[in-house]
């Protein structure tokens, strides 16, 4: 029975620090080795030589319940949770690495900074490569500054801080607005940190106005908002630059599909009817998408200028859809 002959030669030490949230299974899948992050959010007693489906509930792709399963999906992204807590959400990619051995590599996504939280994780527990790194410290770093704000608006009387806010803030909606927008993409590209980038134009939206009137709009406006921020992370900035348009900036959210997969959930949220006095309000919404790591050099005219085309191309194809730009690097 292997397990891991074609790696045996890397250290377990070494694997853990590359990998920190590993799974090595053998060929009949039991565990046979963790990383310390794993072993740490698995706790006690240790789940070594259990079957890694007493462990692990795999969600999609569906139908995985046998190593054979299991390895027939290698190489494909893995949607997981663990058994006896079903609300923590993994991401994974298992592989085979010889004599029917698998070598599963886990991670948070999104769901990272609750993980932190609910795990005493820090910054040792994630690769040192590993973009986490750069989530939490932005995550650090906004508590941080929501604290001195918090602060200062005490020693102040909360009059200026209140003003400054306001300068940021979009009256109507409580987004942020066009000028917090550039002041976050100067700190962007300032950091040279990656990001997706999206504008969102709503579909429909004039007929709301001129059906029942600017409070109707005002109304939905506001649900747009609530929707929005409901659907995106605490670190996204999500702008109203317009009348019914909004940019939404996803630091380190730069994988593809991932952006697709965003964007058909906002306008999946945004096409359910809203009410205003009883009376049903219609709209959707398109969206034009890019993602700064397809550019040599970060241009923010010309990313913005790209996902205004991709936003016309979607509202062209139809309404109610998500474009994207797509630009060779260099």
């Amino acid at each position: 029975m292997g397990i891991l002959t074609p790696i045996s030669t890397l250290p377990i030490a070494a694997m853990g620090r590359f990998m920190p949230m590993y799974m090595a299974v053998d060929d009949t899948g039991r565990i046979r080795a963790l990383g310390p992050s794993l072993r740490r959010v698995l706790g006690r007693p240790s789940p070594l030589g259990r079957s890694l489906f007493e462990v692990l509930a795999f969600r999609r792709p569906a139908g995985i319940g046998t190593i054979a399963d299991l390895r027939a999906q290698a190489g494909i992204q893995l949607h997981l949770g663990l058994r006896g807590q079903p609300d923590v959400h993994l991401r994974g990619l298992a592989m085979p690495v010889g004599d029917g051995a698998m070598l599963i590599n886990l991670s948070f996504g999104i769901g990272v900074i609750d993980a932190v939280r609910r795990y005493g994780l820090s910054a040792a527990h994630f690769a040192a490569t590993d973009l986490t790194i750069e989530l939490l410290y932005l995550v650090e770093a906004k508590a941080a500054v929501m604290g001195e704000l918090r602060s200062l608006n005490a020693r102040l009387n909360g009059e200026k801080m209140q003003a400054e806010e306001a300068a940021l803030t979009d009256p109507l909606t409580g987004l942020r607005n066009r000028r917090a927008l550039d002041v976050m993409l100067a700190v962007m590209l300032d950091q040279e940190a990656a990001f997706g980038l999206m504008h969102l134009d709503l579909d429909y939206f004039k007929a709301v106005n001129d059906r029942l009137g600017h409070a109707a709009g005002d109304h939905v406006l506001r649900e747009v908002a609530r929707i929005l921020r409901r659907e995106t992370r605490a670190t996204d900035t999500v702008a109203r630059v317009g009348g019914d348009e909004f940019v939404l900036v996803m630091p380190y959210m730069t994988d593809l599909t991932q952006l697709r997969a965003i964007a058909q959930r906002l306008i999946a949220a945004l096409s359910k009817p809203m009410y205003f006095e009883g009376q049903e309000c219609c709209i959707s919404a398109s969206i034009g998408m890019v993602a700064s790591t397809h550019y040599g050099q970060i241009n923010m005219g010309q990313m913005a200028a790209d996902a205004d085309a991709a936003l016309y191309a979607a509202k062209r194809a139809g309404r109610g859809r998500a474009k994207l730009f797509h630009r060779a690097a260099g």
